[in-house]
């Protein structure tokens, strides 16, 4: 039961579905003798996605009663509680590193993405997903409540990750927008500001509609933006 609980709760989602899928997929399908380590990962659960192709998964977050739910899953990775400023984590010990929507909830974002890039090793990965809400000036209201909601400090762009991340030693080798027309922009940030999670996940049919307009657009902004990056070699 606590699998059919989570899989409801985080694939049957208009928007986590294709972000964290997409995510997997730049890690790769085979991650055997890997370790991936998934900031900020609450339960735990796409962590646990990583540990079912191979990889030795960890998931660190704070909330203790999320890990506590996490802990029961079949495919539960290694759940450590600790913050994503000041991860628990050696240098240079972690072969890729995930992170899904978790940057612009954090009060120091680029605080992070340091310590995200000091657990890599040299030629490691990081995959990560943000808010990006590129149109968020056009419904400032929307936003507003998103922002409140959810407790959103920061959003960002791929340019504006790749900046971050150029200055902690990783190149960002691919990108892409989710939600990237006017309309599924709106969609997303109405779903947000007035069905929350509800209304996400009541949203789910809507996976292979909004995923095909993605394609009608230019890759260059949307709703969320997802980057690919290498650490470098040193």
């Amino acid at each position: 039961m606590p699998d059919v609980v989570a899989f409801a709760g985080h694939q049957v989602h208009v928007c986590r579905y294709r972000e964290a899928r997409t995510l997997l997929r730049w890690l790769g399908d085979d991650l055997r003798g890997q370790t991936v380590l998934d900031v900020a990962g609450g339960d735990g659960y796409w962590a646990g996605q990583a540990r079912r192709r191979g990889a030795n998964a960890v998931s660190v977050d704070l909330a203790r009663h999320k890990m506590v739910r996490g802990a029961r899953l079949r495919h539960a990775p290694a759940l450590v509680e600790g913050d994503a400023l000041r991860l628990p984590v050696r240098d240079a010990s972690v072969d890729k590193v995930m992170s899904i929507c978790a940057i612009e909830h954090f009060d120091d974002g680029p605080a992070a993405l340091r310590e995200m890039s000091r657990v890599l090793r040299p030629g490691g990965e990081l995959v990560m997903s943000a808010d990006c809400l590129s149109r968020r000036t056009e419904w400032p209201d929307l936003f507003e409540e998103h922002r409140k909601r959810y407790h959103v400090r920061r959003t960002y762009t791929h340019e504006t990750l790749a900046e971050l991340l150029s200055g902690q030693g990783l190149d960002v080798v691919e990108h892409s927008y989710q939600f990237r027309g006017r309309f599924a922009e709106r969609t997303y940030l109405a779903l947000s500001a007035h069905g929350g999670r509800a209304g996400f996940n009541a949203a789910a049919p809507l996976i292979p509609v909004v995923a095909f307009g993605d394609t009608r657009q230019p890759n260059a902004r949307g709703s969320i933006v997802l980057v690919r990056a290498r650490k470098r070699f040193t």
